[in-house]
Order: structure tokens, then C-alpha cells, then sequence
């Protein structure tokens, strides 16, 4: 991902499900403006500020998701920060009070004073990916609430034999279903990124499940420039608790984002390395299990 310190003009763009706050500067002058959250608002956006500028806003998910596919098409330049880093700037600056127009305020402040980095859009096929894989955590969701509720219905002294027969072809269903969606999806990744799965199908304890889900979660490994990126994205960097002579805390993980890789991660982990001692040399044996898997994958991975 490249880094930036551009001379375009900052906006910054405080974004909500309907609205988007505006902030941008003509000359010395701060000005807001207020617009929808649809294209309609977008072009009035751009008609404001012009189109090539440096346009700044937060990951809200699926929200600023249109407005950034927009302005990235009209040849401007976007950066979408994570959260925690504007809230921890305007706490460096002690800022006080909290509205649309301050946040956007901030933005337009960061942008202005830090270097970027421009975001740049998925594949088309990965985004198409993660919205199958958005719906099949949904099937999934109601298949275990439909299990949950045939065994409920199981365990009481009366048995309705219709509800218990249509609790079951629920469950069918939709066991199909999720079989259904995720040979779509690894289909669809195998097909674009055939060398990638296979690479990591070569890693003791990944199947094409984790495979998928790593592609997924990496963006197709293609906005990284080294692996410690990937590592830190997962939240599997190491964080060192030391101070002066009287603290010496453990080196732990820093547990910071991919809560879902991360777990899925530690099981591929638990059972490579129970199925092989290549991954526990002798020198590690004595250590905690957690601490062997955790430098088991932060070694780099290499495509």
C-alpha cells in the first residue's frame, strides 16, 4: 500500500448510514457542508471540492464503501483510516466534544498533517467473495439456532412430531445450502488465485477452508509490502511490557484486529503441531503451547 504526502487539497469526510459531514479548506477558511449518503450527495460532493483531492475518512463497513468506489473513480486520492487512530490523534490533541462536524474537522486536521495511505479497491472477485462468505456466516448462524432448537425440542416430555419434522428439513436445508456456498466460493477463489491456495494448502494444518478465509482476509495478499504487515494486520505481532529496572512484563501478541483468523489460525496451529514435531524443535518443547503457535505464524509467508 503506498504511502503518500500529497499537495491536493484535504477533505475530510465523517460518514453515517444517511449523511456526510464535510470539512475542507479554501485558503485560510474552514468550511462545512452537509450532504446525503447517495450519489446524488457524492456529486454534490465533488462539485464542492473538486475531484482531485486527498479525500479522508473512516472505515464505518459497508457505509463509506460507495462513497470511496465513487471519489477513487472520479480520480481523486482516499484514505480510510482505522477508528482507533483518529480517536487516539484527537485525544494527543485533547479534543473535547463530539459531533459530525468535529469528526470531520479532525479528518480534514490528520490528512493535513500525517502522510496517507491511498486505499485502493478489491477485485471485483474478492469482493464478490466476502459477501458470499457474509452469507454463508449468516446459514451457518441459523443452522446452529435451528440445531439449538431441535435438541431443545428433543428434551422435553412432549414431542410435537410436526415441529420437530419441520426443525429438521429447516436443518437440511440448510446444511445444503452452506455446503452449497462455500464450494461457490472456493471456487471462485481457486479459479483467480489457483497459486496462492495451493501455497497455502502446503502449510502443515491449512485445508482450503483456512486458505479461503486467509485470501479473504489479506485482500489476495496484493496491498502488503512485506509480511510483518499481514502479521500485524492479524494481531499476531509480538507487544514487548518493559520499563526502566522494575517492569518485565511477558512479550505477549498483541491480539489487535482478526480476532476470526487469528482463532482459526490457533486451531490449524494446535493440530499441526500435534500431528507433527517438525513445528516443536527441541529448544521450544518447554514453552506454552499458545507461545510456539504464535511464532509459528509470525514467520513469513512467502508468494
Amino acid at each position: 500500500m503506498m504511502v503518500i504526502a500529497s499537495s491536493l487539497p484535504v477533505v475530510g469526510l465523517d460518514v453515517s448510514k444517511a449523511t456526510l459531514a464535510v470539512c475542507y479548506q479554501v485558503n485560510d477558511q474552514i468550511k462545512h457542508l452537509e450532504v446525503s449518503n447517495t450519489k446524488a450527495g457524492f456529486q454534490q460532493l465533488v462539485k464542492a471540492c473538486g475531484g482531485q483531492c486527498q479525500f479522508v475518512m473512516e472505515a464505518t463497513g459497508t457505509y463509506n464503501l460507495a462513497l470511496a468506489y465513487y471519489l477513487h473513480e472520479q480520480g481523486g486520492q482516499v484514505a480510510v483510516l482505522n477508528p482507533l487512530v483518529i480517536r487516539r490523534f484527537i485525544q494527543m490533541h485533547l479534543g473535547k466534544g463530539k459531533s459530525d462536524r468535529k469528526d470531520a474537522q479532525w479528518l480534514l486536521r490528520y490528512g493535513q498533517q500525517q502522510p496517507l495511505k491511498v486505499w485502493q479497491p478489491d477485485e471485483a472477485v474478492l469482493v464478490e467473495c466476502r459477501q458470499l462468505e457474509q452469507v454463508n456466516e449468516q446459514l451457518i448462524k441459523q443452522k446452529n439456532m435451528i440445531s439449538n432448537s431441535l435438541e431443545a425440542l428433543q428434551h422435553q416430555p412432549i414431542v410435537s412430531k410436526l415441529a420437530s419434522k419441520r426443525l429438521q428439513q429447516m436443518l437440511k436445508t440448510l446444511t445444503q445450502q452452506v455446503a452449497a456456498v462455500e464450494a461457490e466460493l472456493l471456487a471462485l477463489l481457486e479459479r483467480r488465485f489457483a497459486q496462492e491456495m495451493t501455497l497455502l494448502c502446503s502449510i502443515p494444518g491449512i485445508g482450503r477452508k483456512t486458505a479461503g478465509m486467509l485470501l479473504l482476509f489479506a485482500g489476495g495478499f496484493t496491498h502488503f509490502d512485506n509480511y510483518r504487515q499481514i502479521i500485524a494486520l492479524a494481531g499476531l505481532s509480538p507487544r514487548e511490557h518493559t520499563s526502566g529496572t522494575s517492569i518485565r512484563g511477558k512479550v505477549r501478541i498483541t491480539k489487535m484486529g482478526g480476532g476470526l483468523i487469528r482463532g482459526k489460525l490457533f486451531m490449524c496451529s494446535l493440530f499441526a503441531t500435534s500431528s507433527s514435531n517438525k513445528l516443536l524443535p527441541s529448544s521450544n518443547r518447554a514453552c506454552p503451547t499458545k507461545l510456539i503457535l504464535a511464532r509459528n505464524w509470525s514467520k513469513p509467508l512467502k508468494f
